[in-house]
């Protein structure tokens, strides 16, 4: 549980990574509208000028203009306060209950150019060295990870492990230099994102593989892969990765970090379409991202994130709580 951030900076980090276009400022433009979306009052307040700039202008552009932010181009780092309602708690010795204060999640967000640590060391320029450090001194400092896996990229290009394993064997590198890895494990906990459930081949997959539920309270009946069998989903949509080598993102995951320190969220940042008139889920007609003449891409209908929120929430209570070893 975090301070306002009116206090000071967050005593946690969250560093984002991930291969290029596998939806890292996408996902940050949707983490506002998925939080309003919510019916449980929990809200994103940014903790500088900087960062609410980011939520007015990703939040516009993406609800209203329906157009998807451009890639980072360089580091970019914003610092919000995640605020949930409280509860009550009870006094024993009065038998009475009293409020009890918001839960404050403090998040600082760092996100990268998705090629920065594609290719080998010494072969960018000064600036992208630069880059390179900034990011993994934020990666060594920062105790809560996510990774974004883009399945379609992965399919079509087979690259995520070429943007995984250099930054963790350097990060390994790192931790084991300042005397952090003493179990022979990194003390991080990550949050796997898997992208674009949206996309048919996505869903398609987790249908074949009876992965498929819709929560009891979800009022657009939305299909969803449960936390239980993401990594199910994972592993499968590694078996059709175009080098071959995304089982050996499951590996590098599973020998760098605790397993209980490893969560996969399956996401969407602009989730399915729904029709105006029902308001719900049609399995017939559910693609909100389609060709438009003239352009590549065009968001359908409302953006409705999904999976967005809970790794961040997932993150910042661990990092909180300290969570298992």
């Amino acid at each position: 549980m975090q301070s306002d951030p009116a206090q000071g900076p967050p005593a946690h980090d969250i560093a984002m990574w991930g291969a290029p276009g596998s939806g890292k400022t996408t996902l940050l433009a949707a983490l506002n509208i998925a939080l309003m979306r919510r019916k449980d009052d929990w809200k994103i307040i940014g903790s500088d000028a900087a960062s609410s700039d980011y939520l007015i202008e990703r939040t516009n552009a993406l609800s209203n203009g329906k157009i998807f932010p451009e890639a980072s181009q360089s580091l970019e780092h914003y610092r919000w306060t995640l605020v949930g309602p409280g509860g009550r708690q009870e006094r024993r010795w009065l038998r009475k209950a009293r409020p009890t204060p918001p839960l404050k999640i403090g998040i600082s967000m760092v996100d990268a150019p998705g090629g920065l640590f594609g290719a080998g060391p010494g072969s960018g320029s000064g600036v992208v060295d630069d880059l390179r450090g900034r990011l993994m001194d934020n990666l060594v400092k920062s105790r809560g990870l996510v990774f974004l896996f883009d399945p379609i990229r992965e399919f079509e290009l087979g690259d995520a492990f070429d943007h995984l394993h250099p930054p963790l064997t350097r990060l390994a590198e790192k931790m084991l230099e300042t005397g952090e890895l003493r179990d022979g494990m990194l003390p991080h906990h990550v949050a796997v994102c898997i992208t674009k459930f949206d996309d048919p081949r996505v869903l398609e997959t987790a249908e074949k593989l009876h992965l498929l539920d819709s929560a009891p309270d979800d009022e657009y009946g939305f299909p969803r892969v449960t936390s239980e069998d993401a990594r199910d989903l994972f592993r499968a949509l590694c078996e059709v990765s175009a080098s071959g080598n995304a089982d050996m993102v499951v590996n590098a995951l599973d020998q760098f970090f605790h397993r209980t320190r490893v969560e996969f969220f399956v996401t969407s940042s602009i989730g399915f379409y729904v029709r105006p008139h029902t308001k719900t889920f049609d399995r017939n007609d559910y693609q909100n991202l389609l060709p438009e003449a003239g352009r590549e891409l065009r968001i359908r209908g409302q953006v409705h994130p999904i999976n967005v929120v809970e790794p961040m929430l997932w993150l910042g209570r661990r990092l909180a709580a300290g969570g298992p070893r």
